[in-house]
């Protein structure tokens, strides 16, 4: 779920890239997430693959980031935001953790282990709807996710200091 980037881009495919590359999937519904990919430059075929996998496979988290992706790569940012609570909410049901995600703690689940998926997802998630608020112009909103992220990955495993410290740069001039 993170913002930018191609999640097969690596060559070593992480536990949780499987998992969420489409372990589990349907047939029918990874071939809808296919066509969506070869219909990219046509938004509306590609949409539609992209809700007939979502509706095919509500509970697989493919079905989402496939859907997270288009919009966000094609700067429909209010539509990708909408997706990504819904996965934030997935990843929280799938996790065990609270659904507002002000409430989840440190304990409550093993957010440190790099191994373990469903926290992880849930992280990644919870930094991709920060990330959004952020380039939506609601900083508060962002950066409070973007604390909560921190809070829950204290060693920064996933970056968001980075997104910390664009807000804190905000608004200053260059020479400060």
């Amino acid at each position: 779920m993170a913002p930018g980037g191609d999640i097969r881009g690596g060559a070593d495919i992480s536990l949780l890239e499987r998992e969420c590359l489409g372990q589990g999937l349907p047939p029918e519904a990874e071939r809808h997430l296919r066509l969506a990919g070869q219909s990219y430059h046509d938004d509306a075929a590609a949409e539609e693959h992209l809700h007939r996998a979502l509706a095919l496979a509500p509970r697989h988290a493919a079905a989402y980031i496939g859907l997270y992706r288009f919009y966000f790569y094609k700067g429909r940012l209010e539509e990708a935001l909408r997706v990504s609570r819904r996965c934030l909410e997935k990843a929280a049901r799938d996790a065990g953790l609270a659904q507002d995600w002000r409430t989840v703690q440190q304990g409550d689940a093993d957010f440190g282990r790099y191994e373990a998926i469903l926290p992880r997802f849930y992280l990644f998630t919870l930094k991709a709807y920060g990330y959004l608020q952020m380039r939506l112009g609601h900083l508060d909103k962002g950066r409070a996710a973007i604390a909560k992220l921190l809070e829950l990955d204290p060693s920064d495993k996933l970056g968001g200091r980075v997104l910390l410290g664009v807000l804190e740069r905000m608004g200053q001039d260059d020479d400060d």
